[in-house]
């Protein structure tokens, strides 16, 4: 039976807590003016408590969160079991210097290599996403004496540190949302960029059923003669969220290992946004190909900050004299959490659950598709959907604004959706993995309504 925690608020005792809670709106527009980074929605809600697939502002309206804020609360907000499990472990130890082993860190690091693919056996942790993608950049370097370069897909989304934002073309080409645009260019680690397999828009005029994979030539061919000196990776998000929900076909992973293989070049998945939520606990097990390198973070920690780099077996790996070091990698409470996500995970089912809540959102929206051809095209995989909304289904044109403007009419109706794709014009649904068929058709009428509002004036 899938368990999700009591729907209920515990009395607030510490005046601390009470302090922070009685803001008032005033004050809290006084606030905003002292934030300069990191700050929210700028006139939109406050948040202010959640449970389940919920969350409440401080108005009290409520919110089916499809976001699960910023695709890290794989058992919604506040999980009672989570938290147990943290309020424990808080008794024994909370921080601890990466330099001292703990049990927490032991216990981790087997339970995740266990559910590894084979030959993944080795894992190092790290306080975000960013840093565990940046990690396995720098074992890829470590690994190839003499490699410079990485090669990355166009559209990718990788973090905002100075390695990860070099290998994010979002970060570097776009609006600078994330990172600045180029401002930042002069500090980063240069990237070589490869066509990505965005089927829906093949740059090549290619169908998806008969395709020779030409992104995937176009990849080694870079390999072969666009970097400088020997390359040091191929960086691939085996499904690029940020740039538009953009699953990479199964055959395209396995000819990128081959030529990976081939060019003896290390293979890193970004799997930061695809752990557990594809219906596998890896997409490389999803889609049958084994990185070198796998990349966790955001979901990893069961809703605490943490980040993780595997590597397979005959990779060197870092040395202990704080080759790699950050002062809260072996925060106990985060492993905590990482572990009693697993253990829940597997004693619910959710991988499976995932699968069926995925297939039914996407049956859904195709169903929205009938009534607003302006829906172009709907990509799932597992409870990984996207919405892709274009002008006319012919051209395929993009709907910029109005997409904005459908996700701010839903929020306005109770249910926040992500905003991705280089074009804006893609909706992005991953809600909490205990989602309900009966919270899924709230998210399909609210998103009715809001096509409706904005489409059909």
């Amino acid at each position: 039976m899938l368990r999700r925690g009591r729907s209920r608020i515990r009395p607030v005792n510490d005046n601390t807590i009470q302090r922070i809670l009685s803001l008032t709106p005033e004050e809290i527009q006084e606030c905003t003016r002292r934030l300069m980074i990191g700050g929210g929605t700028r006139g939109g809600p406050v948040l202010h408590h959640g449970q389940g697939c919920r969350v409440w502002d401080t108005a009290g309206k409520s919110y089916i969160d499809c976001t699960a804020q910023s695709w890290a609360l794989y058992l919604g907000y506040c999980h009672d079991e989570i938290w147990e499990a943290v309020n424990q472990q808080a008794q024994y130890l909370t921080h601890v210097h990466q330099g001292f082993d703990t049990l927490p860190r032991f216990y981790l690091a087997r339970l995740l290599t266990d559910i590894a693919p084979e030959g993944i056996n080795r894992v190092s942790f790290c306080p975000s996403s960013g840093l565990a993608l940046e990690g396995g950049m720098k074992i890829a370097l470590k690994n190839r004496p003499g490699a410079a370069q990485f090669v990355t897909l166009w559209d990718g989304y990788h973090g905002t540190t100075l390695g990860t934002m070099g290998a994010s073309w979002i970060a570097t080409k776009s609006a600078g949302k994330y990172a600045g645009g180029s401002r930042f260019l002069p500090l980063l680690h240069h990237s070589v960029r490869a066509p990505n397999p965005y089927c829906y828009r093949c740059y090549f005029g290619q169908q998806p059923d008969t395709c020779d994979l030409m992104c995937a030539r176009m990849l080694e061919l870079t390999l072969e003669r666009g970097v400088n000196g020997p390359p040091a990776g191929v960086i691939v998000e085996p499904l690029q969220a940020s740039a538009g929900m953009i699953p990479c076909p199964q055959r395209y992973l396995q000819r990128v290992r081959e030529i990976c293989d081939r060019h003896d070049v290390p293979l890193i998945f970004d799997e930061i946004q695809t752990y557990i939520r594809i219906g596998a606990f890896f997409a490389a097990q999803h889609y049958g190909v084994t990185p070198d390198i796998i990349a966790l973070g955001k979901a990893v920690g069961g809703g605490l900050p943490l980040g993780a780099t595997l590597i397979r077996d005959g990779l060197a790996g870092f040395e202990p004299d704080a080759e790699e070091l950050h002062t809260f990698a072996a925060n106990t409470l985060s492993m905590v959490g990482a572990v009693r996500l697993i253990e829940i995970v597997q004693r619910d089912r959710l991988l499976e659950h995932a699968n069926r809540m995925g297939e039914y959102l996407r049956q859904g929206l195709l169903g929205l598709q009938n009534e607003f051809p302006e829906i172009g095209d709907v990509r799932q995989v597992g409870l990984h959907v996207g919405v892709e909304l274009v002008e006319d289904p012919e051209t395929k044109k993009p709907l910029n604004e109005q997409t904005r403007n459908i996700r701010d009419a839903a929020l306005a109706r109770g249910a926040i959706f992500g905003l991705a794709g280089v074009r804006k014009n893609l909706l992005k649904i991953k809600p909490p993995l205990i989602l309900q068929p009966h919270e899924a058709d709230e998210v399909l009428g609210i998103l009715r309504d809001a096509l409706r509002e904005v489409l059909r004036k």
